[in-house]
C-alpha cells in the first residue's frame, strides 16, 4: 500500500494538486486506500485508482447539454452566455477598473461601461441601474419608493415566481402595505383610481408572465395607469428590452416606458441572453432616488456579471435568440442525421421559450425519439445530455443544442445504447 505523501509525489497526482487543489486530490488518494484495505483493488492499482477517480473541475457543477426545447430552462441556469460574454468574465476574473478611472487615479463610478450600454440599448431610459436579479430589483423599486405607504396592484397579478417566492411576500418585506384591486380576471382602471390616495407609495403592474389567464378578462395597460399621477412601477417579467417580432404579446422594456412607465424592472438572464441581473430602468429621478438607497449596496451586482452584460449588450446575438430564431427545417435536417446515427426516430416537437416568458407559446421543431429508460444514463454520462419525456419516449430536441456539439450528442447516446 503506497504511504500517502509517496502516492501524493506521483508526478499525475501532484500536476492534479495545482489543478484541482491538494484537499480533492487526497480525497482522491484516500479513497482508492480505502477500496485496496477493503479488498476491492491489488495495492498497486492505488495511484491508478486515485488518478481515476478525480473530477475534471474544481466545481460540482455540470456543464449541460439541453436538449429538452426548453430555451430558457430555469434548472439548467436560464440563458447560456456567447461566447463573447465568457471572455469578458475571464478578462474580469482578475483586478479591473470597475470602480477606479486608470486616467485620473480615482474613484469612478461602478461599472460605468456596463450602464452607458443598457442606456443606449434602451434609449427612452433616462437613467439604468443594475442590481444582482429580477427580484432584487422589483424589491429596490418598491422599497424606494413605497416604503411604508401603499402598493396597488391588480388580483389578477399576484404571482408566485420559482420555488414559492410570492409577490405578496416580496412586498411584504420592503415594509410596504399591499393594496390590492379588481378581482382575479377583471381589473379596470377605476379600480385603481379609487385605491389612490395621501397612502399610495406607487402603482405596481406586473406581468403574469408564467401564466395565462383567458376568458371574460380585463387589464389596465400602462398608459393609462401612468395618467393617474401616482408613480408607476412595470415589471415586464421575462426582460425584452425591446418589442420581438416572435413574441408580440410579451411586453418590453421600451414600450413600458414610452407609456409613462416610472420605473421598469426586468431579468437579464431571461430573453436578453446575459447573466442574472436585474436590471431597473426609468426616469432619471426615480432611478437615482434607488439608487441611493441603503438596500441598493445590499443587492450590488459584482465584477463578474457587469462585464458579461455589458458584452451581452455590446456584443454578437446571444445563443438565447439563436435558439428562439432556430429554423425548424434546418432542425428537422439535423434530426434526420442524428436519428441515422443513433437509430431513433424523427417526430415533430413543440419547444417553449421558458423561463417565466411567453406562456403557452409554442415554438414548433423536430425531435429525436428515443426509448424513454435512456433518460438516466443520459443525463448521468459525459457530457451530461437533458432531454424530456414525453409519451414514453425520450425526446432530443436540438433546439438548443449548438449545431457543433450534435456530433457529441450522438456519441452520448450511442455510448448509452452500446
Amino acid at each position: 500500500m503506497p504511504r500517502t505523501d509517496v502516492a501524493l509525489a506521483d508526478p499525475r497526482l501532484a500536476a492534479a494538486a495545482a489543478r484541482l487543489g491538494p484537499g480533492l486530490v487526497r480525497e482522491a488518494v484516500a479513497g482508492a486506500q480505502a477500496r485496496a484495505r477493503a479488498g476491492e483493488l491489488p495495492p498497486e492499482r492505488v495511484l491508478d485508482a486515485a488518478v481515476a477517480a478525480l473530477p475534471a473541475a474544481v466545481t460540482t457543477l455540470r456543464p449541460v447539454l439541453n436538449a429538452t426545447g426548453v430555451v430558457l430552462h430555469t434548472n439548467l441556469g436560464r440563458a447560456p452566455l456567447s461566447p463573447a460574454a465568457v471572455d469578458a468574465v475571464t478578462g474580469a476574473a482578475g483586478y479591473v477598473d470597475v470602480e477606479y478611472d486608470v486616467a485620473t487615479g480615482s474613484r469612478a463610478r461602478r461599472g460605468r461601461g456596463t450602464l452607458a450600454a443598457l442606456r443606449a440599448a434602451v434609449p427612452d431610459a433616462e437613467d439604468v441601474l443594475v442590481v444582482n436579479n429580477g427580484a432584487a430589483a422589483l424589491v429596490l423599486a418598491t422599497t424606494a419608493l413605497a416604503a411604508g405607504k401603499e402598493v396597488v396592484v391588480s388580483r389578477g397579478e399576484m404571482v408566485e415566481i420559482g420555488d414559492g417566492f410570492r409577490l405578496p411576500d416580496l412586498i411584504a418585506s420592503t415594509g410596504a402595505r399591499l393594496r390590492e384591486v379588481g378581482t382575479t380576471n377583471r381589473t379596470h382602471l377605476a379600480d385603481y383610481a379609487d385605491a389612490l390616495g395621501p397612502a399610495t407609495g406607487c402603482v405596481l403592474k406586473v406581468h403574469p408572465s408564467n401564466f395565462r389567464v383567458e376568458g371574460f378578462t380585463s387589464s389596465v395597460h400602462v398608459a393609462e395607469l401612468a395618467r393617474l399621477g401616482a408613480p408607476v412601477v412595470v415589471d415586464v417579467g421575462s426582460g425584452l428590452l425591446g418589442p420581438h417580432p416572435l413574441l408580440p404579446d410579451e411586453p418590453d422594456a421600451r414600450t413600458a416606458l414610452r407609456d409613462g412607465a416610472t420605473v421598469v424592472t426586468a431579468s437579464g438572464d431571461k430573453l436578453l441572453g446575459g447573466p442574472q441581473a436585474g436590471l431597473v430602468l426609468g426616469r432619471g429621478d426615480a432611478v437615482d432616488r434607488l439608487r441611493r438607497h441603503p438596500l441598493a449596496r445590499a443587492v450590488r451586482v459584482d465584477k463578474l456579471t457587469l462585464a458579461a452584460l455589458e458584452a451581452t449588450l455590446r456584443g454578437p446575438v446571444p445563443p438565447i435568440l439563436t435558439a428562439l430564431t432556430a429554423d425548424a427545417e434546418r432542425l428537422r435536417a439535423r434530426c434526420v442525421l442524428l436519428a441515422d446515427l443513433v437509430g431513433g426516430a424523427v417526430v415533430p416537437s413543440e419547444g417553449a421559450v421558458g423561463g417565466g416568458g411567453a406562456p403557452g407559446q409554442g415554438l414548433p421543431g423536430w425531435a429525436v425519439a428515443l426509448p424513454a429508460e435512456l433518460a438516466g444514463p443520459l443525463r448521468t454520462g459525459e457530457p451530461c445530455v437533458v432531454g424530456r419525456v414525453e409519451r414514453d419516449r425520450l425526446l432530443l430536441d436540438l433546439r438548443c443544442v449548438p449545431e457543433d456539439d450534435d456530433e457529441r450528442l450522438a456519441a452520448a447516446v450511442r455510448a448509452c445504447t452500446s
